[in-house]
């Protein structure tokens, strides 16, 4: 006997990504026209200099910020702004480098080295508008520390954009402005900020930023120390090491997951703060605040996870074995296995809360080590990278 269902049938494995086309709006289509037509200008004008690997590269990155930009709404007038003045950059440049110190907005805006030091001011006086709002309860102190945060990010990005135009300007040295520390401080600080901003959106809430930006503030004043005494926000050319096209795709995914790692510790120094009673009326509620620890240490450790790897395919053809227990690479391990941990016990009720606020926590020293200290310490087949 044949049973009739009164369920509506089930719809088509295309039906759920057909109706998210559909819900697009001319907006959304705008930007993804914005979008191709950017990156075909990139392709016409730097082709030639671009090998089949950074070509897939450029054309993997059409759905990858498009996809971004209807998910995240306000990433679009982020990425906006940054192409106008990142072009406007290198026009004003004509080619010549020499003219960062000729032209008035160069010299003053958007040179890298320029909008970099704006970046960091931005960063210091956004952290200090967020305590200021969190302290006061004072609205608009919030929303200030936020805009400049956005302003960070943008001259930020703005400057590494500028700067790898800029190492092409000097013979035999053009690459991808993530090659040493002054280079990757700069990528770490606008990577959490940036995953901030996202969580600020989401869960509607301004008040985690005085826990967050102090670490970015941390970072910058790293930065500006190293630039200053080791003039390393000089241009210079790779060492044979870093000269592989595996750098542009794993230190990026290295540093997105430090990125994600960093908010998850914020945000468990919060929680610890919430959970004993202390600024219950000004910060999220327990809840929220662990969701967001679950977050951000999903995401950080997705990109760590495929930046370990990566790092092994580029030993491998480096150095000719995939893994060597070199201090890095054991560092790397141990950063793995201690968010693989994490992640794992977050499945087990009990050990929620504030075990995992606290492991979130000293998680993040375990990251400095592995990205600082080693470096500072430890020598092996990564000593390129020491200070």
């Amino acid at each position: 006997m044949e049973l009739a269902s009164s369920s509506a049938p089930c719809p088509a494995p295309s039906a759920a990504p057909m109706n998210w086309l559909a819900r697009r709006n001319a907006g959304d289509w705008l930007f993804a026209i914005a979008v191709v037509f950017g990156l075909g200008i990139a392709y016409s004008r730097y082709g030639q200099l671009m090998d089949g690997y950074e070509i897939a590269i450029l054309l993997l990155h059409a759905p990858l910020l498009i996809t971004l930009g209807w998910a995240w709404r306000p990433f679009r007038l982020f990425a906006s702004v940054v192409a106008v003045l990142a072009l406007a950059s290198i026009w004003l440049y004509q080619g010549e480098l020499a003219r960062a110190e000729q032209t008035f907005f160069l010299k003053y805006l958007i040179s890298s080295q320029t909008a970099i030091t704006w970046m960091s001011v931005f960063f210091f006086t956004a952290t200090g508008a967020y305590w200021l709002g969190l302290v006061s309860r004072f609205d608009f102190a919030g929303r200030t520390g936020s805009a400049l945060t956005w302003l960070a990010a943008v001259m930020g990005t703005t400057g590494l954009f500028v700067r790898w135009y800029e190492s092409y300007l000097v013979p035999d040295i053009g690459h991808i402005p993530v090659s040493n520390l002054y280079e990757v401080f700069v990528f770490f600080s606008l990577v959490t900020a940036l995953l901030y901003l996202f969580y600020e959106g989401r869960y509607n809430t301004r008040k985690l930023g005085a826990f967050v930006l102090p670490v970015i503030s941390i970072a910058v004043i790293f930065l500006l120390w190293y630039s200053f005494t080791r003039e390393a926000y000089q241009i210079q050319p790779l060492v044979p090491a870093l000269q592989s096209y595996w750098m542009k795709i794993h230190v990026p995914a290295n540093f997105i997951g430090y990125g994600g790692f960093t908010i998850a510790a914020t945000v468990g120094i919060a929680y610890l703060l919430v959970s004993r009673g202390m600024l219950t009326d000004r910060l999220p509620e327990p809840r929220v605040l662990e969701d967001v620890m679950y977050r951000a240490v999903a995401i950080g450790f997705a990109f760590f996870t495929i930046a370990t790897i990566l790092g092994a395919l580029w030993a491998a053809e480096a150095w000719g074995s995939y893994w060597s227990w070199d201090p890095k690479e054991t560092w790397a391990l141990i950063v793995w296995i201690n968010y693989a941990a994490w992640l794992h016990m977050r499945l087990t009720r009990s050990l929620r809360g504030e075990i995992l606020a606290w492991w979130a926590f000293v998680g993040l020293f375990v990251v400095t080590f592995a990205f600082v200290g080693v470096n500072m310490f430890l020598s092996g087949l990564h000593s390129y990278g020491t200070l």
